[in-house]
């Protein structure tokens, strides 16, 4: 539109009408039509502040109070979405716009004037809302892109140090922490951390969509990470994560990223560090520095507005912390043994191929099979050798097979009997060592657990009446023909006294005898 007001104010201060030309960007017979319509309306300046270019057209030019743009508007909220789509762009939709246009019989609007309207209509759509935040409602959780690095002194080898960063909207009061690394216990821990420095626990806790806290969000679904979800139901705060793409949903978290980013980790860049413990007294001192430092545009420091604001608004702590729990999916294997990364721990036998939830903390192992715990261990942080099994977790072939040693079986043979005890005393004695007599002697307790310990005694017996060298093939074959019964009845028959001399008689030895 024609600058009407400053052409009048140009000319009361008696610039030539190129130079207010040259001045307003208009041609030199726009500017001399505005000053003979103005002096025919006796329009003269000085004008009152409130009166517009709008109004100065209105009365000079009265034909055109009315007129209507003949040009056709686009659709921006069509033009927006579609330039979400890969490969449009404007110069696409304008030329479609174009076409439409002729169509319809309508002008279009230029490319240049089509851009410029696109790109003010998002700049008003895109206008941000300042949310009010209310005191104790929302704590806004996350890690910062850049590390500390520190140095083990013995090896020269360079870490890095994670960055956590918590937050209260209300207060912007700040709990920032160093992490060795940014799994699931430090992001645990790191929360109840923050609750602890805060002394009391927020309604809402609002993450980011990283996996250790969210397995999946979407416009219709939640899902949290069952850690996550057991750690906020210990707590009684809801975790609402923000938007996927959507920073701003969690605005103060990001902000307190980038102080941290500036006022700690970009402070310390110059320290060496040689331990881990270092970096976090570091930071923790930063922290206090953080939380002291005076505002700009507002009167004290984010712990004051805490203390004055926020802090009687907070949930109080459970009387214990929350122990963080890992929990994982493993199938059982056919040894019933699943792991902590570190060492082994049994299950029930009967669970082998089936799949079931481990939940690890930094002092038990517990095992659930559809929600109902069925292991529980005493978690070993130390590497170990052999794993950790529960006899009551074993099938009972294993459990007899832990107790085989020599003492155990002279005791079972002591019950069996004296030729039982025999037996098993020269098969520990049959090699160079008692280990390798221990088949045969848990063979003969299966035996003794089939037939019977009467039975076994008694096929023992006359095993052994006959050799100096008993084995359990023989042993069982005098059990699987019944012979050990046969034996026991021809004990009871008297034995005939023995007769010497001849036993033929004398027909035998008579001419031709021998022949017959």
């Amino acid at each position: 539109m024609v600058n009407y007001r400053e052409i009048l104010r140009l000319d009361s201060l008696n610039y030539t009408q190129r130079q207010i030309a040259a001045s307003v960007h208009s041609s030199r017979n726009t500017i001399s039509e505005v000053l003979h319509l103005a002096d025919a309306k006796g329009l003269h300046w000085p004008l009152d502040d409130t009166v517009t270019n709008q109004e100065i057209m209105s009365l000079l030019y009265p034909q055109r109070k009315d007129a209507v743009n003949p040009r056709k508007e686009p659709d921006y909220s069509y033009i927006h979405k579609e330039l979400a789509k890969p490969g449009v762009n404007l110069s696409l939709l304008w030329t479609e716009y174009c076409s439409k246009c002729d169509s319809e019989g309508c002008t279009p609007y230029m490319y240049s004037q089509f851009c410029d309207k696109y790109r003010h209509w998002a700049r008003l759509t895109k206008a941000t809302m300042r949310i009010k935040h209310k005191p104790g409602e929302a704590m806004q959780v996350d890690w910062a892109g850049t590390t500390i690095p520190y140095q083990d002194p013995v090896t020269a080898e360079t870490y890095d140090a994670y960055i956590f960063a918590a937050v209260l909207p209300c207060s912007c009061y700040a709990y920032v922490e160093a992490c060795e690394d940014m799994k699931s216990t430090n992001w645990l821990l790191c929360h109840v951390h923050a609750y602890e420095y805060f002394g009391g626990v927020t309604r809402l806790l609002i993450p980011d969509n990283l996996k250790t806290g969210v397995v999946k969000n979407t416009r219709y679904d939640t899902v949290l990470n069952k850690s996550y979800h057991e750690m906020a139901e210990y707590y009684e705060t809801a975790i609402v994560p923000a938007r996927v793409l959507h920073p701003k949903d969690k605005s103060l978290a990001e902000g307190m990223v980038k102080f941290v980013t500036t006022w700690i980790i970009a402070a310390l860049r110059n320290r060496k560090f040689f331990s881990f413990e270092e970096v976090q007294c570091a930071v923790a001192e930063k922290l206090e520095e953080l939380n002291q430092y005076p505002f700009k545009k507002r009167e004290g420091c984010r712990y004051s507005a805490y203390s004055d604001e926020e802090q009687a608004f907070m949930k109080p702590l459970p009387l214990t912390p929350y122990e963080p729990a890992v929990w994982s999916t493993a199938k059982v294997p056919l040894d019933y043994l699943i792991t902590d990364g570190k060492n082994k721990y049994s299950v029930p036998f009967d669970l082998i191929g089936e799949k079931v939830d481990i939940r690890l903390t930094k002092t038990m192992v517990e095992v659930f099979f559809h929600g109902s715990r069925v292991a529980s261990h005493k978690r070993v942080l130390r590497p170990l050798r052999d794993p950790i099994v529960q006899p009551e977790h074993m099938p009972i072939e294993h459990r007899k097979y832990l107790t085989y040693n020599a003492d155990e079986f002279i005791r079972w043979a002591q019950d069996a009997g004296q030729h039982t005890l025999a037996v098993v005393k020269a098969f520990l004695s049959s090699g160079r060592e008692p280990e390798q007599g221990y088949k045969s002697c848990a063979s003969l307790t299966r035996l003794g657990d089939k037939y019977g310990l009467n039975r076994l005694e008694k096929a023992c017996e006359r095993v052994i009446a006959y050799s100096v060298q008993p084995s359990i093939r023989t042993i069982s074959t005098v059990l699987k023909n019944r012979q050990d019964k046969l034996a026991s009845a021809s004990s009871d028959v008297p034995k005939p006294p023995k007769s010497h001399g001849i036993t033929r008689g004398a027909a035998y030895f008579q001419r031709g005898g021998a022949q017959q």
